[in-house]
């Protein structure tokens, strides 16, 4: 399959933006990509693991490091969508009402423990994730142009957690999980204290505007016919398979070949490879599949690796 190279517009930027993220979450480079590609392709983030193991920090570096604005939300099981979206307050100087803007509007949203909440709180993030716009009381308020979701959440077996849905699921364009980190990274940690105290002697390696930029930009890496004819028999494995309980949806293929785009352009390539659709198919389905009879908290990636044995690869 032939190629066509050409040098990233923002490759300097963004070699920043990934050399600066490894200096606050040690040992993870692989995820920090994934990361940074999820953004690009205008999608949102679902990481899942542990406590303390640096899902928090992570957020806060990636607004940083991007110059975004950003928000943290503790879900608990009392928060109430309002708390997320805003509410309506009756002003009496004015004889109306009101709309005062929730910490939904912002650049960067951290959702954090995403699944403390209630399935009707977690319902206040659907139309936001999917059509970038908020509607209370009869009015629909657009959001920012970059709009990131960064939801954490805990393994479904700890207490007092509630399983996101299907449809919730759906919105994240990938799941990573960051895991323990290694005999050396540890100890450098345990050296070297917290984190997220390095971010204010950081300067923001992107803006706004640049992160935007770059996303057009992702947009336009190019997507061969084979690639498509691949990623269509990846997608349709999924729903011929009878053991999973349901097969890809038409908003994972899309956001898969996004993916796709935004890893290979992060390699500085202007035309997607199927090494690239590999490297992002796990991060992307693998909170969306699931077997009629579960095995596991990593059964979506089982799943991952089970469908690109069984797809051939476009040569």
């Amino acid at each position: 399959m032939s190629t066509v190279s050409a040098p990233l517009p923002d490759s300097s930027a963004l070699r920043d933006v990934l050399a600066t993220l490894e200096t606050i979450i040690l040992g993870k480079p692989r995820q920090i990509r994934l990361c940074v590609a999820c953004l690009l392709a205008r999608g949102h983030l679902l990481i899942e693991d542990v406590p303390g193991v640096g899902k928090t920090t992570l957020a806060h570096a990636l607004a940083h490091v991007l110059g975004l604005a950003w928000q943290r939300v503790q879900f608990t099981s009392d928060l109430l969508p309002a708390d997320i979206i805003g509410v309506s307050i009756f002003d009496r100087s004015h004889q109306r009402f009101e709309f005062r803007r929730g910490p939904i509007f912002t650049q960067l949203l951290l959702a954090d423990e995403v699944n403390r909440a209630s399935p009707r709180t977690q319902s206040a993030l659907l139309e936001a994730m999917e059509e970038r716009q908020v509607s209370a009381d009869g009015t629909t308020y657009r959001l920012p142009d970059v709009f990131f979701v960064v939801a954490t959440q805990n393994p479904h077996e700890q207490l007092g957690t509630f399983a996101l849905p299907e449809s919730q699921l759906d919105r994240f364009l990938m799941r990573v999980t960051l895991g323990y980190p290694d005999t050396a990274h540890e100890r450098e940690l345990l050296r070297g204290g917290e984190r997220r105290d390095l971010l204010p002697e950081i300067a923001p390696a992107l803006n706004p505007a640049g992160v935007l930029r770059v996303q057009r930009e992702v947009r336009a890496v190019h997507v061969a016919d084979a690639l498509l004819d691949y990623s269509q028999a990846l997608i349709a494995c999924t729903r011929e398979r009878s053991d999973l309980k349901l097969g890809l949806s038409p908003r994972a293929g899309q956001g898969l070949l996004r993916a796709a785009q935004s890893w290979a352009y992060l390699a500085g390539r202007a035309a997607v490879l199927p090494e690239d659709v590999q490297a992002v198919l796990p991060a992307v389905v693998a909170h969306r599949l699931e077997r009629r009879e579960p095995g596991g908290s990593a059964e979506g990636e089982v799943i991952a690796g089970e469908i690109l044995r069984a797809v051939a690869v476009p040569l």
